[in-house]
């Protein structure tokens, strides 16, 4: 009686969905926090690098993303992979500025 999860994917023909989230939510996370650690508070120098590098880097997934479109194209998912390759980077990138704009706005820092 359980629903199948729209998320997993055939590796060789599916969009991947999951990937594609928790990078776009990792690029989020991102904006966040370099908002949070340059501009909210005063931390040590070592947090943004040990954060934005060790644990956001670590949670998000550019390499499966890199190896997912590879996959694709490789199963003649062309269009698949293409559309993956292109969106990816797009909504990783807005996802970032939105991090940025909505947490400059919670602090009430200036959007430039």
């Amino acid at each position: 009686m359980c629903c199948r999860s729209p998320l997993p994917h055939q590796p060789t023909t599916g969009f991947p969905l999951a990937t594609f989230i928790i990078n776009a939510l990792g690029c989020l996370l991102i904006g966040v926090l370099m908002v949070v650690v340059t501009e909210a508070f005063t931390v040590n120098r070592l947090v943004r690098p040990f954060l934005g590098v060790g644990v956001l880097g670590g949670f998000t997934t550019f390499s499966t993303y890199a190896s997912d479109v590879v996959a694709l194209a490789d199963h003649a998912a062309v269009g698949v992979a293409v559309a993956y390759l292109v969106t990816t980077p797009l909504v990783a990138v807005a996802a970032a500025w939105c991090g940025v704009a909505v947490t400059r706005r919670v602090f009430g820092k200036s959007a430039g």
